[in-house]
């Protein structure tokens, strides 16, 4: 191996710059030596642990393994002392060293401080203490992933640069204590990835999840500075103290063991309730055993660092059993929690108000809450998600003042209606920076968990919500989510690569925000449904099929080209990270869209419906392809049963089924011409083109029949520019696309004609395509002004004509999130809404300035925003809409439970409201858009004035 020096500069923001001194060279790993780890016999269980775990990570760097020992005594040479900071083994290297008073005061801190000749001239200590033994962790892993151990280095297979020699010329690093109290994960929905690759390949012995996969986890946990579990509990999995070595496990590494809010005192219902033996798990008519039940656990699990769910629902994610009414259920509910806490506290050392404990305001349960619930102070309130991402409440102003505090459930994964999403994560992380930002910066930092579902593949996203909640301030600017994603496969892949991947990574989530991979077949679930055609259409506005393939082509050409440049040792990480997602998420896009296009252009009697519902079928085969090279192939075998193409066997999975009967049915002659917006051949009229705007058109030339037949532009225009002029086809071409687009220069020479035409020759047969351009740009005004085109005005709400501030209150723009990628946000998030009575003189607002052609009582707005839930009890999801000087009408985003509205909201990422306007005379008009509940967040407006169909994908702007 070639002798390479890496001199590591660990830039870390600092607490504070008393007494640092620059630093010699500390060597941890030399061509004649390696360093000594030593830690405190005495001391934490988590201390060996870590000091061996860095042991490991320097030997996979170097090729050397540090001795570990507990005597520092005859140490020869440099070493690393690892323990708690107050410890008297810490102390003797220190010596007189002075740390800051404050930083004995944080929690789950650490420092790293170079010690000078602590027992000769010749020797070194880098001590690396804790204010407590998860604080020790974190600074090992910290300084494992510095040296460049990556925390996926097992998880995904990430690998590190080899290298001989690692010397460290470090200043003095505290810690801040962490922006969350308590970070963690959930396990679940693991019967199709995580229970099954336990079970099969890598714990075959115990055949389920148990301590050697929970000790890993474990290790991922620490190594992104989380602590808290709430441990795998499907049917699939036995209960996680079914094994005595899980829990056991979580004390040795001393993270917090907790529960979902449908398992109530630690306890796994659906394992552990025994129906034929306890009876029902009914409070009202079996509260005996139910309280036997919960007082079993609360003694074994005593010694346990847990967080305790209060409260009662059904076994499994359902409402309680036996109760009738709202005012039953409430009254019970209350019984229920003055119980829990009265073993709770007759089995603990601690006084009730001191032990952990969370009330989790999940589906039925807020409701339960709201109607007068007396939920005691010290009990922390635990806000959820939808399941879709977006949170449903956050604490108000008196919730925020409560002892316990409050935090946030969280969906990565999710099984459940309308849709499942357990295959692919593609959660966009500006949703997840957007979300989990604002409930930090309203006060919701007491708890936060991320269901990750199997772990792989949210292998990023749980990486960003563990980095938001260990230090949230670097994520109060939008933008470094971009950093951050960059960052993250820089780390992982190399500079020379980070920058790429992070662009195709953003990519993808953009394009699964607009729609998941598992909603492409427009089916549902509980109930569940077959699945359909997509609303995505062939015909109208540039083709969105087509562009949408186009753009999962590129994404593939990427990655691709990136998995050629990448060193052997990266492709089984690049494969889980990068390749396998973006090719799962392509083929499950191509799979429907090349159907859509079968079925669809069998409407036409089009050829090619044919070869594109082979494509169909083509990429089905696709998926089980490269789904079984990631569980038999990728570092080698290691991942075997973790992934499932199939989870729950839900229609969208299944091999498409396209019926092209009416193909059959043949035309009088063997070809024809579509032209964009208009799905019949009936009056071939292109879309209105207008001038100086860089409109793009098209038009198809298409077979019916099994012919050969030669086709071209028997008269073109010379500033009308045609991707192509003439050409065949045939059985092996039957469609051509030609593209138009005005060079509004060579328009102008030839003096602005207004109306032209093509002249098409198909086989002798001749077709006319009207082209007609719209001259009133040229006599509008023209700075940020949105014109109407075809019969539509399209806004993107970040480009407003004009915005007034009224005080702290304001709309800001709020980046990397949205169809439009900027969204327009209601700040700031800790007040209470406007005055709807005042708007006009009181409330910032957005100002569209809009030109129209079309004069009609019949138009209609529509508004597009972020599906959002009203912030706290006193917000709801409004603003004030003004068309021209009318009176100002108030309109709601706000959705109400699991209504057929919300659903939607949620597969397709927008909250639409659609207004009646009258456009009284053509010309200028003016949207005014206040601002009311903070939180809001706009994407984009449209103004209809014509009967055409709007696209499901987000339309060109129409702006100068």
């Amino acid at each position: 191996m070639n002798k390479i020096s890496l001199v590591i500069f660990l830039m870390f923001s600092m607490i504070s710059a008393v007494g640092q001194e620059t630093q010699s060279d500390f060597v941890i790993s030399g061509p004649n030596e390696i360093v000594t780890i030593v830690y405190d016999e005495n001391a934490s269980s988590l201390d060996s642990i870590s000091a061996n775990l860095l042991a490991e990570d320097i030997y996979q760097i170097t090729g050397k393994k540090p001795s570990v020992i507990t005597n520092a005594a005859n140490i020869q040479g440099n070493f690393i002392a690892i323990g708690a900071i107050k410890s008297d083994f810490i102390a003797q290297f220190l010596r007189n060293e002075m740390l800051p008073s404050e930083f004995h005061k944080q929690k789950e801190s650490f420092v790293h401080k170079t010690i000078q000749n602590p027992k000769s001239n010749n020797d070194q200590v880098l001590v690396i203490a804790g204010t407590d033994p998860r604080g020790t962790a974190y600074g090992v892993f910290e300084f494992s992933e510095k040296i460049g151990v990556s925390p996926w280095y097992w998880w995904a297979d990430v690998p590190v640069d080899k290298k001989e020699e690692i010397v460290l010329n470090d200043p003095d690093f505290f810690s801040e204590e962490p922006s969350v109290e308590y970070r963690g994960i959930f396990l679940n929905d693991e019967d199709w990835g995580l229970q099954p690759w336990a079970a099969k390949t890598f714990e075959p012995e115990v055949g389920d999840i148990g301590p050697r996969t929970y000790a890993k986890i474990f290790e991922l946990l620490l190594r992104l500075k989380a602590n808290t579990i709430w441990p795998a509990m499907h049917p699939s999995t036995k209960a996680f103290f079914h094994y005595p070595g899980n829990p056991e496990m979580a004390k040795m590494y001393h993270i917090v063991l907790g529960s979902s809010h449908a398992e109530p005192m630690l306890r796994n219902n659906v394992d552990e309730w025994d129906k034929e033996k306890m009876g029902s798990f009914n409070y009202l008519s079996n509260q005996e055993n139910v309280q036997q039940y919960w007082e079993e656990r609360v003694k074994e699990a005593s010694n346990l660092d847990a967080i305790y769910t209060v409260g009662m629902r059904g076994i499994h994610d359902s409402g309680m059993e036996g109760v009738e009414g709202i005012e039953e259920a409430t009254a019970n509910l209350q019984n229920v929690i003055n119980d829990q806490r009265a073993m709770l506290a007759k089995h603990n050392d601690q006084k009730i108000e001191e032990i952990p404990q969370v009330f989790t305001v999940y589906k039925e349960v807020l409701d339960l809450y709201d109607h007068g619930l007396d939920l005691p102070e010290d009990v922390t309130i635990m806000w959820t998600d939808d399941n879709y991402g977006y949170i449903r409440r956050l604490a108000s102003e008196k919730e925020r003042a409560r002892k316990g505090g409050s935090g946030v459930y969280y969906h990565a994964s999710y099984w459940g209606r309308p849709h499942d999403y357990l295959w692919l994560s593609t959660t966009h992380p500006g949703l997840i920076r957007e979300e989990m930002m604002k409930a930090y910066q309203t006060g919701n930092k007491k708890i936060w968990i991320l269901n990750v579902g199997d772990i792989k593949p949210a292998e990023y996203n749980m990486q960003l919500f563990m980095d938001m909640a260990y230090d949230a301030t670097k994520f109060e600017d939008p933008e470094y989510v971009t950093e951050h994603l960059k960052s993250f496969y820089s780390s992982t892949f190399g500079k020379d690569f980070g920058s790429k991947i992070a662009n195709l990574k953003m990519a993808y989530y953009q394009l699964a925000f607009e729609r998941k991979p598992e909603f492409m077949g427009w089916s549902q679930t509980e109930p569940t449904t077959q699945t359909d055609t997509t609303a995505y259409s062939p015909f109208y506005w540039g083709d969105e099929i087509s562009k949408r393939i186009k753009s999962y082509n590129e994404l593939e050409e990427n990655a691709e080209e990136i998995k050629q440049q990448l060193a052997s040792k990266y492709q089984d990480a690049f494969f889980q990270l990068v390749y396998y997602p973006v090719k799962g998420a392509s083929f499950m896009n191509k799979k429907f869209l090349y159907r859509d296009l079968a079925i669809k252009y069998q409407q036409q009697k089009r050829l090619e419906a044919k070869e594109n519902a082979a494509l169909s079928l083509q990429y089905y085969d696709s998926i089980i392809e490269i789904t079984k090279n990631y569980n038999k192939e990728i570092a080698n075998g290691k991942w075997e049963h973790m992934m499932d193409m199939q989870p729950r066997r839900l229609p969208v999975y299944s091999k498409p089924e396209i019926s092209l009967k009416t193909l059959e049915e043949k035309s009088q002659f063997p070809a024809n011409i579509a032209v964009e917006n208009q799905k019949n051949s009936k009056g071939l009229n292109l879309p209105v083109f207008y001038s100086d705007f860089p409109n793009e058109h098209f038009f198809d030339i298409f077979l019916t029949q099994p012919k050969e037949l030669k086709w071209k532009i028997a008269k073109s225009l010379d500033w009308l520019i045609l991707n192509k002029k003439k050409g065949k086809l045939n059985n092996n071409i039957s469609s051509v696309r030609i593209t138009t687009e005005v060079d509004w220069e060579q328009w102008k020479k030839a003096d602005k004609p207004e109306n032209a035409h093509l002249q098409v020759e198909i086989d002798q047969k001749i077709y006319i395509l009207p082209i007609k351009i719209n001259t009133s740009l040229l006599s509008s005004e023209k700075e940020n002004v949105f014109i109407e085109m075809n019969g539509v005005v399209s806004m993107y709400a970040e480009n407003f004509s004009s915005k007034e501030v009224h005080g702290e209150y304001k709309w800001r723009k709020l980046p990397n999130l949205g169809y439009s990628n900027n969204l327009m946000q209601a700040l700031p998030l800790d007040k209470k809404p406007l005055d709807t009575l005042e708007l006009q003189d009181n409330a910032p607002y957005l100002q569209y300035n809009i030109y129209t052609e079309t004069e009609t009582e019949n138009a209609r707005l529509i508004l597009n925003a972020l599906p959002t839930h009203p912030l706290t009890s006193e917000h709801s999801v409004r603003i004030g809409v003004q068309w021209n000087n009318n009176p100002i009408k108030i309109v709601d985003f706000k959705t109400f439970g699991r209504s057929e509205e919300w659903k939607q909201n949620v597969l397709r990422n927008l909250a639409i409201i659609d207004l009646p306007v009258e456009i009284e005379k053509t010309g200028h008009q003016k949207l005014r858009i206040y601002m009311i509940d903070e939180g809001v967040s706009l994407d984009f407006m449209y103004l209809k004035l014509k009967d055409v169909p709007l696209p499901y994908s987000l339309l060109q702007e129409t702006r100068l």
